[in-house]
């Protein structure tokens, strides 16, 4: 809408004319001006019958709808009002404080779920194995409860199942190969010596992917990251050399998940990259092809009547308890590493590092206390040193 206003005090031809001919000059200007200068007279605004309560925007484009309002006083008086009225607005998107507390209380979430489960996992499967030292059936059956979780889930719709084909599958294979070996070397190692003592040599994992990916791959690291490696390996040393109860099966079993945990990290990155599928359906199809590599070894290496009679001996000495001891470990091992992939999905590769070496402690001192692991200050200090240069690296990486 364009109005124009104007208002004399003298009805002569000659007033007319002045008035008709400033008020094209004021027009010419304010269509080539490109930011009016505005100067309201409210006074005189009150008093036009033409004021509207509708709300008038000035931008500084000929495109934008602006308003323009301005007083003119001169020998006759007179007033001049030209206003171009505003039909929208621009919206401004304001984040709300509210949005960022709603984030960190769900990172934390996550954080508090992922540690408490892997604390409960470990407890439960360091107590099947003081009494049922099968690591390969106890490995299978962790694998084989993730696998018919999913399944439920994916047959009642409680998720989504994930659209996978044949490269998929064929990509996904050399990661389950390695996760399998990196799974069973870990269980085993656990059935040798104290869980926190498997943990604090697993710590030291960053080591083992610089060495490889630098002499197998060529990889080059900032000298950060080289340096952030001494803690790692200093600290795990410490540990080890100072251990109450060593186990070289034990120690081993904890190098050779590392070695192979870092393999699964390589092959996943190149193989499966591009690849729709990730975090919980990802893990789930993951858990599956490596039940179906690890049965038959398990069954190769150990045997069903080793496990029977093993199960016999387990129920004599523990109950009926000894059979939720089981079923607990196989579900929480499951859901632990479930919701670290869908934590990993929602974070950054950092926080979830850093989020990583936290869980390690949590296990590490929680099975100190459960258990009763007898703990020399000289190996609690390797430990620390060991830690502390895991989180050095994980800052040093990014």
């Amino acid at each position: 809408m364009i109005s124009s206003v104007k208002l004399t005090a003298s009805s002569s031809p000659f007033s007319a004319f002045s008035s008709r001919k400033k008020l094209h000059n004021l027009q010419t200007r304010s269509q080539l001006s490109t930011l009016p200068t505005i100067q309201i007279a409210k006074q005189n605004l009150g008093h036009s019958p033409f004021f509207t309560h509708k709300p008038l925007y000035l931008e500084s484009t000929f495109k934008a709808i602006n308003a323009i309002t301005r007083r003119r006083r001169d020998d006759d008086s007179s007033v001049v009002c030209q206003a171009y009225e505003a039909d929208r607005s621009r919206p401004i998107e304001i984040q709300l404080p509210d949005e960022e507390v709603a984030q960190k209380l769900k990172m934390g979430l996550y954080f508090a779920t992922w540690w408490s489960l892997n604390v409960v996992f470990n407890i439960y499967n360091k107590k099947v194995l003081n009494v049922f030292p099968y690591p390969w059936l106890t490995s299978t059956l962790s694998l084989a409860a993730g696998s018919l979780i999913m399944l439920v889930s994916w047959a009642t719709r409680v998720a989504e199942p994930p659209k996978v084909n044949f490269d998929f599958w064929k990509a996904l294979l050399p990661v389950a190969v390695a996760h399998t070996i990196g799974h069973v070397a870990a269980t085993v190692s656990m059935s040798k010596v104290a869980v926190s003592f498997t943990h604090i040599i697993k710590s030291g994992e960053p080591a083992f992917s610089v060495l490889v990916s630098r002499f197998l791959l060529g990889e080059a690291f900032p000298l950060p990251v080289y340096l952030s490696l001494l803690p790692i390996i200093g600290g795990c040393a410490l540990a080890a050399v100072t251990e109450l109860n060593f186990n070289m099966i034990g120690f081993m079993g904890a190098m050779i998940s590392n070695m192979a945990f870092v393999f699964r990290n390589i092959f996943s990155k190149k193989g499966m990259k591009g690849m729709s599928v990730s975090g919980m359906n990802y893990y789930a199809c993951l858990s599956m092809l490596s039940l179906l590599i690890l049965t038959p070894f398990a069954i190769a290496v150990e045997g069903p009547k080793l496990w029977a009679a093993g199960w016999q001996t387990a129920l004599s000495q523990i109950g009926p308890n000894f059979i939720w001891w089981v079923a607990a470990q196989s579900v929480f091992y499951h859901l632990y590493n479930q919701v670290s992939y869908i934590s990993l999905d929602q974070i950054s590769p950092l926080t979830f590092s850093i989020g990583n070496t936290m869980k390690r402690i949590s296990v590490i001192v929680s099975s100190i206390i459960i258990f009763h692991t007898p703990v020399q200050p000289i190996n609690a200090l390797g430990a620390a040193i060991a830690i502390l240069g895991t989180f050095l690296y994980s800052q040093a990486k990014q």
